[in-house]
C-alpha cells in the first residue's frame, strides 16, 4: 500500500512509528507482517530504547534493562520466536542487608530484620497486596478510594504503616530500584496500579520467581536488533513535529519528512510531551504527558578477575538503605568468563551521584560495595557507571512516573487513539507496566488498533 493515493493525497508509508525501542519495533514488525508499509524514526544512533547491550571487559553486559521473569509470556514467546537464549540470575549464597549503618546477613528470601520488624513487614506486604488487587488494571481511577489514594503520596502511607525505621529502610531500597524514585514523589494510587500490573510487590522485587529471574545470553537489546532486521528504520532522526488532518499524518524529523495514513508514538510520555503537535493534543492528554517524570537510575557494573563473593559464600545480593547503592546482584557473564556485580543507584541517591565528578562517583559506589562485601571488593578491574538521566533520549530510567492527582484527574487519556495517532510504550501497558513485557503488550494493542481501522 506504500505510495498509494487516497482522495488525491499521496502517502510515503501506511504507518510511521516514532521510537525504535522494543514497543515501536514490535508494533512495526506486526504491521509489516500484516502487509502494511512502515517506517520507524529513532532519535538515537541505535535501536533498543532503554535496552542497551555492550561488550565490556570479557563479557557482554546490559547497561539498560536486562531481565525477564515468570508470567512475562510475550517476552518468552518472542525469545523462542527469535531463537534467543537465556540463563538464570545467580542467587545461591548468603545475602547482605544494610540498614542505618547496621550490616546483617541472611540465607533465606526473608531479610534479617528484628522479630517486630519482620512482623510489621509481613503485615505491610499483606495490606499492600490487598490494596493493589482492588485496583482495576485498565482504569485505576475507578478503584474504591481512588481519589484519596491519588491525592496522597506513597510517603503518607509509608509513615502510617511502616513504624519501624528498619522496615522503612528496606522499602526505600526497593522503591529506588523498582521506580527510581522516593516514596514522597509517587502517587499512592500510581504505586498500587504499577504493582498490580506486575503481579505484586514481591514479584517485582525478587530474583528467584520474580522479575529479575533470568537474563539474556546475548543481551536484552538483541530483542530489538533482531526485530529491526528487514524493517525501514531511520536512525538519528528525532521527530520534532507531528501534524495530522482527516486524511493522514505528516511527521517532521531532523533531515526527513514523511506522510503516513497513521502514526504510532512509542516513546516515554515526557519525551512525547516535547513534540510539537498540530493541531494541539487534547487538553487532557497534553496535561497527562506533562505530569509524567522519569525515574532516576544509575546502573553500576563492577568487573572482577574472580567471583570473590561466591568464594566467600555470598550470592552477590546486597540490599542497602544507606546508599548510594540500593541493591546489587551477581551479574557475571553467562559463561563466567567475566565475573561481575551490578549495582543500582536510584532516587535521591542517583540525583546526588549525577552531580559528582565521574571519578568521585566511581569511588563512592566502590566504597559502598566494600562496606557491604569487605576488602575483597576493592580489588576491582573496572567500574562502569551508566546514568540514564544523562541520556538525552530517555531522560531517566526505568520508567516514567506520576505524582499525586494525575490518575484521577486525567484518567483514560494515555492509551486511547487520538485521531490518527496511536500510543505505545511500556508506560501505556496494562500488564507489566515499565517492563519489556509491557512494551510488547502496548505494541500489540497499537498494531491491532490500526489494523481494525485500516483493514
Amino acid at each position: 500500500m506504500s505510495g498509494a493515493s487516497e482522495k488525491g493525497d499521496a502517502f510515503d508509508v501506511d504507518v510511521a512509528v516514532v521510537g525504535a525501542g522494543l514497543a515501536g519495533l514490535k508494533c512495526a514488525r506486526d504491521l509489516a507482517t500484516a502487509g502494511r508499509s512502515v517506517r520507524v524514526f529513532e532519535a538515537r544512533d541505535r535501536v533498543g530504547g532503554r535496552t542497551h547491550t555492550r561488550r565490556i571487559g570479557r563479557g557482554t553486559f546490559d547497561v539498560g534493562g536486562q531481565w525477564l521473569g515468570p508470567g512475562q509470556r510475550r517476552v518468552h514467546a518472542l525469545v523462542r520466536q527469535l531463537g534467543l537464549a537465556t540463563f538464570p540470575t545467580r542467587v545461591e549464597g548468603t545475602k547482605i542487608l544494610e540498614l542505618d549503618g547496621r550490616r546483617s546477613e541472611y540465607a533465606s528470601d526473608i531479610p534479617s530484620l528484628s522479630p517486630l520488624g519482620l512482623a510489621q513487614m509481613q503485615l505491610s506486604l499483606s495490606l499492600i497486596e490487598r490494596a493493589r488487587a482492588s485496583i482495576p488494571p485498565e482504569e485505576p481511577a475507578r478503584a474504591r478510594f481512588a481519589a484519596a489514594l491519588d491525592g496522597a503520596t506513597l510517603e503518607t502511607f509509608r509513615r502510617r504503616l511502616l513504624l519501624r525505621r528498619e522496615v522503612r529502610g528496606a522499602m526505600d531500597a526497593a522503591l529506588r530500584v523498582i521506580f527510581g524514585a522516593e516514596a514522597a514523589e509517587l502517587s499512592a494510587l500510581h504505586f498500587l496500579a504499577y504493582l498490580n500490573a506486575g503481579g505484586g510487590f514481591l514479584s517485582l522485587a525478587e530474583a528467584r520467581g520474580g522479575a529479575q529471574q533470568d537474563r539474556f545470553v546475548d543481551g536484552a537489546q538483541t530483542l530489538c536488533t533482531r526485530l529491526a532486521e528487514h524493517l525501514d528504520v531511520r536512525l538519528s532522526r528525532p521527530v520534532r513535529r507531528v501534524a495530522q488532518d482527516e486524511r493522514g499524518v505528516t511527521l517532521v524529523a531532523d533531515g526527513a519528512v514523511v506522510r503516513a495514513r497513521r502514526a504510532v508514538l512509542a516513546l516515554p510520555p515526557p519525551l512525547a510531551a516535547r513534540i510539537d503537535f498540530e493541531p494541539a493534543l487534547s487538553p487532557r492528554r497534553a496535561a497527562l504527558l506533562h505530569r509524567y517524570f522519569m525515574g532516576a537510575i544509575a546502573k553500576v557494573l563492577f568487573l572482577y578477575r574472580r567471583p570473590f563473593w561466591r568464594e566467600a559464600g555470598y550470592s552477590g545480593e546486597l540490599v542497602s538503605s544507606d546508599g548510594p547503592l540500593a541493591v546489587t546482584y551477581d551479574n557475571s557473564s553467562h559463561d563466567d568468563a567475566q565475573p561481575a556485580l551490578v549495582g543500582f543507584v536510584g532516587g535521591r541517591h542517583a540525583r546526588a551521584l549525577a552531580e559528582l565528578d565521574p571519578e568521585v562517583a566511581r569511588e563512592r559506589c566502590l566504597s559502598a560495595l566494600v562496606r557491604g562485601f569487605g576488602p575483597a571488593a576493592a580489588e576491582v578491574e573496572h567500574v562502569e557507571i551508566t546514568d540514564w538521566s544523562r541520556e538525552p533520549w530517555s531522560r531517566g530510567c526505568p520508567v516514567a512516573l506520576l505524582g499525586p492527582g494525575a490518575l484521577t484527574g486525567l484518567e483514560g487519556a494515555l492509551r486511547a487513539p487520538e485521531g490518527r495517532l496511536h500510543w505505545a510504550g511500556t508506560e501505556t501497558a496494562v500488564e507489566w507496566t515499565g517492563y519489556l513485557e509491557g512494551a510488547l503488550e502496548s505494541a500489540e494493542r497499537a498494531a491491532r488498533e490500526i489494523l481494525e481501522r485500516e483493514p
